[in-house]
């Protein structure tokens, strides 16, 4: 089953924090994982965001994202790239869902793995989730 990573669940395979071993114990049963590039800027700048907080230091920060590049870089997840296509859509998934307080990369993610034919989405973000599940797809939840 296809499943598209949101970043808020893959960055606790690159930090130890919360819901990191259940991540890690899960992540090792799956064969066909996904992201986009746009999970590549956003994990860029939840790394900055963290060292800058003083929650992972400058070390771990470039660590962390030279091996999540690395990861790409090998195949262990299969990357899409953005288009226009994915924004008409992410408009669309906001009028859809007004019920939802889905913020512009959570609809961007939304909006890509439902073109990539993803069945599921592993999240922490429990908006994000519950969009998802109105959408009729399966919810992996790290919280």
């Amino acid at each position: 089953m296809p499943v598209y990573l949101d970043t808020s669940a893959l960055a606790k395979w690159y930090l130890n924090e919360a819901g990191s071993d259940d991540f890690a114990a899960w992540i090792r049963r799956q064969d066909d994982v996904h992201i986009s590039s746009l999970t590549a800027v956003e994990m860029r700048c939840l790394l900055a965001r963290r060292k800058r907080a003083g929650d992972i230091s400058p070390d771990i920060e470039q660590q962390a994202f030279a091996t999540f590049m690395e990861d790409v870089q090998r195949g262990y997840v299969c990357q899409h790239p953005l288009s226009d296509e994915h924004a008409m859509t992410a408009i669309r998934l906001i009028d859809q869902l007004p019920q939802y307080a889905l913020r512009t990369l959570d609809a961007m993610h939304l909006a890509i793995a439902r073109s990539i034919g993803a069945e599921a989405i592993a999240t922490a973000d429990h908006i994000m989730a519950e969009a998802a599940i109105s959408l009729e797809m399966d919810v992996i939840r790290f919280d």
